[in-house]
């Protein structure tokens, strides 16, 4: 259903023909570079987190993490990830598909700095085993995101 729902959000803004279904899992980065034939740098994973109580949705590339002190400066509170089942409940989709298309009311969304380094990358579409390819300012155009953050450290930093 979540699939269905963020497939048919990226159709009516004329993005449909980008959405790719695998046969196998794309729940994970790794999986989710195999199956699109990528680099795990490339996907633009979404991380699901609680500020103010509300649900925050920060996009960002596959080989970075959440910095505390980054996020903390940014939203003034200690990062608090979303559990599972806050994540199907609040997001609407479930872990190992979430992605900004589609999603319930109420979710802010954000894409991280460490995705500006490529022109294309590859969030999931709602399920664990698909994906669609969007350049940096289609991804912009299409996520309804609030503004650009660095709140991400990549490896090495």
């Amino acid at each position: 259903m979540a699939f269905e729902k963020a497939k048919q959000y990226l159709v009516s803004r004329g993005y449909g023909e980008r959405v790719q279904e695998f046969s196998v899992s794309s729940a994970t980065v790794d999986l989710a570079a195999i199956a699109v034939g990528t680099e795990p740098e490339r996907i633009a994973k979404s991380l699901t987190f609680k500020v103010g109580g509300k649900p925050v949705m920060i996009l960002c590339a596959g080989d970075a993490k959440v910095a505390n002190a980054k996020y903390k400066a940014f939203f003034h509170e200690k990062a608090t990830m979303l559990s599972p089942d806050e994540v199907r409940e609040l997001i609407g989709h479930e872990i190992g598909g979430v992605c900004p298309f589609g999603i319930n009311e109420g979710v802010s969304v954000y894409l991280d700095s460490s995705l500006r380094r490529f022109d294309v990358v590859y969030p999931a579409c709602g399920s664990s085993n698909s994906a669609v390819r969007l350049g940096i300012d289609e991804l912009e155009a299409v996520s309804g995101f609030a503004e650009w953050v660095d709140v991400c450290k990549l490896p090495g930093e």
